[in-house]
Parts: structure tokens; sequence; C-alpha cells
């Protein structure tokens, strides 16, 4: 009986550890729809709703992404045109957003990570190198393919990834993501554009070059992309 009592004290604490691991996910909505009111605090779920008699039907639709960008609008000869919940409020609370993105010939889609989302998308346009870099785990492993109209790719959440267009048209992909705000930290941004700067001396370490290396390198993305 003793040893009885023991396991279920034992299988108790476990459940209880376990709990918040097990219910970890994002709350189902409520309702139909929840269009964003942007005015208001962001929370767990996303922004609080705008009265249902003030949204009208919009909240389904959107042609934001009809036409891209000036794709020469920066050095990297890319254009994001965005579709999370601050550009479409009808998305909030849904769990879904989505990027068009333009390319010159030769422009790229810098390395980069999302953090809250994997992405999935189709290339209209072009041909695109596609590289997704792996974690520690599989010892940083380079997967990468030149992936070309109509076909298709997904990129796990929080990989390191990166597009960019090897052929001598323009390109265009959409991409769709499981979350209503994905975020983007761009890795060459984070580390020599972040606010207040990363010291000098921590980046000489870990990239093993000299400070003037890093000092240039800090001077070409003052001011961000």
């Amino acid at each position: 009986m003793e040893h009885l009592s023991k396991a279920l004290m034992a299988l108790s604490a476990t459940l209880l550890l376990l709990a918040p691991l097990l219910m970890a996910a994002d709350p189902d909505p409520l309702q139909d729809f929840c269009v964003a009111d942007l005015s208001g605090k962001l929370s767990v779920n996303g922004y609080p709703c705008k009265p249902a008699s003030s949204t009208g039907d919009e909240f389904l639709f959107s042609s934001r992404a009809t036409r891209g960008g000036d794709t020469m609008a920066n050095p990297n000869g890319s254009n994001v045109t965005e579709l999370d919940v601050n550009e479409w409020p009808g998305l909030n609370t849904l769990g879904v957003s989505m990027n068009r993105v333009d390319f010159a010939p030769g422009g790229t889609n810098p390395p980069h990570i999302h953090p809250r989302a994997t992405e999935i998308g189709i290339v209209l346009r072009g041909e695109l190198l596609l590289g997704i870099i792996g974690s520690l785990d599989s010892g940083n492993r380079y997967y990468s393919k030149v992936v070309r109209a109509g076909e298709t790719f997904v990129i796990p959440r929080g990989l390191m990834h990166f597009q960019f267009n090897v052929g001598k048209e323009p390109a265009t992909m959409v991409v769709s993501f499981n979350s209503q705000n994905p975020g983007i930290v761009f890795v060459p941004l984070t580390l020599f554009g972040s606010s207040p700067p990363i010291p000098t001396p921590v980046l000489v370490k870990a990239l093993r070059v000299d400070a003037g290396v890093v000092e240039l390198l800090k001077s070409k993305f003052t001011g961000g992309y």
C-alpha cells in the first residue's frame, strides 16, 4: 500500500510539471472573427476586437499584395509586402499571415529567422536559390535548392534562411505563416545594427576578426536596411 501511495504521488508530481507543456498552445478563437483594434494593447492572443458593427466585411479581403514594392529601394534588391495583423487587422486571433516578396535580378532576402512561425511558400515567377541552415543539432547543415515558378517550399520555425534571385529576370514569391505576427530577425542587421550596438570586443571575439572589420560592418547597417 505504501509503495502504491508513493507511486501515485510521483505520478501526480509528474503531471503537475508536465501540465504547462501539455497546455502550451494558442487559444482557439471564440468568435467568427475579431478584427484588430490596433489602437489597443496587444495581449497574449492578439489585439482587442473592434465592435462587429464597425468592421464591415473588409476583414476578409485585402488588395495589398496585388502589386509589389520597389525592389531597388534598398541595397538588398528585394521588397517585402507584409500582410501580418498590423497590415491586415482581420487576421487577429486567427494564427495566419502572409508576405509577398519581389526580387530584382541578383536581389536577395538576406539571412533571417522567423521566431514565431513556420513558413510555406510558392514561387510565382523567376527562380530563387533558397537556403536553410539547420541548428547546431544538425551540425549547422546547409540545405539549398533553386526553386522555380510553380514550385513550393517550407521553412521550419526558427531556422535561419534566405532567398536569392539567380535568374536574369525579376522574381516573385508568396509565403504564408502559421502566426498572425511571425516576427523577423535579420541576422546582419541584428549583429551590426542593434540599438544600442553590441560592444565591438564581443563581436571581435565571436567573429574572430579585427576591430576595424567590425566597425566597418557596423557603419554599413546604421539606420537599418
